[in-house]
């Protein structure tokens, strides 16, 4: 089903609204279905190494079933990345692991909920407590673990969704398992391009994201998105989590204007 705003505007136009359910349906039973390839290929594999790279393929295949049309921008860094992206819509995760074979870093509160805690775990998420300086020792910890096993990890510093035309302040608290930046990791901003689109793949304002799901996976028209991989910061950037922050953004933003 399409969400609601989607539904009223395609309901003006029976076959298109049709169209659009029968997309929806067909996608999320290709997701299902790899889903549970995935889930089996993943168990597996870890009966005889790890770590598995399972996961993050069905993500790569998330993006293209859900109609997004992945062209990369740029290098990325390689193993020991920690990168920092802009965060437009769900589809930004399995965006950005199909097209770098990424883990991600989340908010602690998403491990009270267990669905979720079990599909970040299934993916070496790395939670990170924003506001408990206690735990910092630890988060340092799971990070290299992560990036030793993954080769890179990825945040959304702004902390939430923005529409995609500009950026919302970075949270450096989002960034204390990198303060300082562990030996050999470099931080590489990027930035998630959604094109002429944006707009219609934002999650923001009042829309719930089951309906931002839904509104995407009805969608008839490929999207493409570029992903722009930036320079990574360099040694005075990263004096602190707070430079990180602002020169990460600085950068994205500085993408941004070079394409209006």
């Amino acid at each position: 089903m399409a969400s609601p705003s989607t539904a009223r505007s395609e309901r003006r136009n029976p076959a298109a609204f049709v169209a659009g359910q029968f997309l929806f349906l067909a996608r999320l039973l290709l997701m299902a279905s790899s889903l549970i390839a995935t889930l089996l290929l993943h168990n597996i594999w870890r009966l005889f190494r790890r770590p598995s790279p399972w996961p993050r393929l069905f993500l790569g295949g998330v993006a293209r079933i859900a109609g997004a049309r992945v062209t990369v921008d740029g290098a990325p860094w390689g193993k020991g990345a920690f990168l920092l992206g802009n965060h437009v819509s769900w589809l930004d995760i399995p965006v950005i692991a199909g097209a770098t074979g990424t883990a991600f870093v989340a908010h602690s509160g998403l491990a009270e909920h267990g669905l979720l805690k079990w599909l970040c775990a299934m993916n070496d998420t790395v939670f990170v407590a924003r506001h408990d300086r206690r735990s910092v020792h630890t988060q340092v910890e799971h990070v290299r673990a992560a990036l030793n096993d993954t080769g890179a990890l990825t945040v959304f510093p702004e902390g939430t969704t923005s529409d995609g035309t500009g950026l919302l302040p970075f949270k450096s608290s989002l960034l204390s398992a990198l303060d300082p930046p562990p030996v050999g990791i470099a931080l590489q901003p990027v930035w998630l391009d959604y094109g002429a689109d944006v707009a219609q793949m934002a999650w923001v304002g009042e829309e719930l994201g089951l309906d931002n799901f839904l509104k995407i996976l009805a969608r008839r028209r490929p999207q493409p998105v570029t992903v722009h991989f930036l320079p990574p910061l360099n040694a005075d950037e990263t004096a602190n989590r707070k430079t990180m922050a602002i020169a990460a953004r600085n950068r994205i933003l500085a993408a941004i204007a070079c394409k209006q």
